[in-house]
């Protein structure tokens, strides 16, 4: 680990050679990338240094523990020298949580699709809940939120809903997200009181560039048309709403939430390009039968994930067992204590994981 680490700090000395060349800054392409290497490898190298630094507090503590005489002076050495012991493992353990293999997704922005399963209208209800807390959590984290395809019942019920959420890192925070997502409640319809259960399921997909999936022209279908559903003076009587055929694969996207043709040819696109990522990431998953055991929340959309139950005013992961009495605030998008358990729980599964193999 410490070799690996010493040609980090070697790599990023370098980088920071490279981008106080003059050339390097007029190579924005150069220069974005040099960047990119750079926020990542920050981080890793500044915590070596404090590893660094707790091992030099260790060797002094204990040189003064053989030189000195004095009582008083021992006891402070070893009082540092018990700190300098603990800064060491916890540097240690961090470091080995930054050299972890970084997914390559998760600075992207992601896409999520909620749809309402089973449970009728009491389901659509819960869909649109969950539509409104990630609308909140984008919210506290100062994210932009794109709509990109509503089925609303009316009556702040969703049959489903596609939207892009735009910051850095949302993939990261986000993607432990999908899933089957349970809701157990007494709807106002139900007279008896009887608690039924309803659900809808969370798909969320990092947002792919053009560099990542290319589409050929001639798999493609495009219609144009007139919105439909409440849209407005003008959005209802232009050819403004875009219909995207994929032959090879069957997707359909149709994109109408802009007033301009061309806007919503553009949301069509960045969501069939993304779908079409997505379904070569499931693939790629597929294959790694073993490395998606190992992880946390793999993108298995059939799992159920998480209950939100309203009598108790409980929340549950399943794949994590946490639970927690707060649903009316997780549901007003403070959903960070889950994120942070998934997160750590993945972190220290791809651990033992890599423990293991080197064994």
């Amino acid at each position: 680990m410490f070799d690996k680490l010493e040609e980090l700090v070697e790599k990023l000395e370098q980088i920071m050679k490279e981008l106080s060349q003059p050339d390097v800054v007029n190579d924005q392409a150069r220069f974005k990338k040099l960047m990119k290497e750079q926020s990542d490898l920050t981080p890793i190298v500044e915590k070596y240094n404090e590893y660094k630094k707790a091992k030099q507090d260790e060797e002094d503590s204990l040189m003064l523990l053989d030189e000195e005489s004095d009582e008083e002076m021992k006891e402070m050495a070893k009082e540092e020298l018990a700190e300098a012991k603990k800064a060491i493992e916890r540097c240690e353990n961090e470091l080995k949580v930054l050299l972890l293999p970084k997914d390559a997704n998760d600075d992207k922005n992601v896409i999520v699709e909620i749809r309402a399963g089973v449970g009728g209208e009491e389901a659509a209800l819960f869909a649109g809940e969950l539509f409104r807390m990630y609308q909140h959590y984008a919210d506290k984290k100062r994210w932009q939120i794109e709509m990109l395809s509503m089925d609303d019942t009316g009556i702040g019920g969703i049959k489903d809903a596609t939207f892009m959420i735009k910051g850095k890192g949302a993939f990261s925070k986000l993607k432990y997200e999908s899933g089957v997502h349970r809701v157990q409640r007494v709807p106002d319809t139900e007279s008896g009181g009887r608690i039924h259960t309803s659900a809808a399921s969370v798909a969320i997909m990092p947002e792919a560039e053009e560099v990542d999936i290319t589409i050929d022209e001639k798999d493609i279908r495009i219609d144009v048309m007139r919105a439909s559903g409440n849209g407005g003076q003008c959005v209802n009587t232009t050819d403004s709403a875009v219909r995207l055929t994929h032959y090879p694969t069957g997707i359909v996207i149709y994109s109408q939430t802009e007033k301009s043709q061309i806007q919503n040819k553009a949301k069509a696109f960045a969501l069939l390009r993304t779908k079409l990522y997505d379904m070569e990431l499931q693939k790629a998953h597929d294959a790694e039968a073993s490395a998606r055991r190992s992880q946390i929340g793999s993108g298995d959309r059939s799992e159920k994930v998480r209950t939100y139950n309203f009598p108790q005013g409980r929340v549950t992961d399943h794949r994590i067992k946490l639970t927690s009495y707060r649903l009316n605030e997780v549901l007003n998008g403070d959903i960070d204590e889950f994120i942070d358990g998934l997160t750590a729980a993945d972190q220290a599964a791809k651990l033992a994981s890599m423990e293991e193999n080197a064994e």
